[in-house]
């Protein structure tokens, strides 16, 4: 569960993309961000949101979106996700693990009876001012540009 909520200000990062490329939340100022965060390139639940935020890309930019994906694998995991399902986004390396943290993402999960820390799947819908006007916490991997369309309406 995210510790930020909407009306907070989004906190600013600066990380390398998927092409090595230096990458700042402040960058996209003047613009409406989703940030959405997942926990693993190339799993079942993370390609189908990756690739449902695909397939809705073109919808989103008319709407005045930017799309930027942050998972703590590193740029080499990350080029390969993007090639491997043509993501036409960003995503952000974030292995120092400063941006989940950051986020309130970093939380500790549960499976089959062991505990670890891992990513929270949570989109941030963040507005052109960068204050965060809607935060998904239950995301619908098949359906989470849809979830956004639906806040944002």
């Amino acid at each position: 569960m995210a510790t930020l909520k909407e009306g907070d200000k989004a906190p600013d990062f600066t990380a390398k993309d998927q092409n090595g490329k230096t990458v700042s939340l402040a960058d996209y100022k003047g613009k409406n961000v989703i940030l959405y965060f997942y926990p693993k390139d190339d799993t079942p639940g993370c390609t189908a949101e990756s690739c449902d935020f695909r397939d809705n890309y073109q919808s989103l930019l008319s709407k005045g979106f930017e799309v930027i994906g942050v998972s703590t694998d590193d740029e080499k995991s990350h080029k390969k996700f993007e090639t491997k399902y043509s993501l036409p986004f960003t995503l952000i390396a974030d292995n120092e693990k400063q941006i989940v943290e950051a986020y309130g993402v970093w939380v500790e999960k549960n499976m089959y009876g062991k505990q670890y820390m891992g990513t929270a799947r949570t989109t941030f819908i963040i507005d052109a001012g960068g204050t965060i006007t809607h935060l998904i916490n239950k995301v619908d991997t098949k359906n989470s540009s849809q979830q956004v369309l639906d806040l944002i309406k």
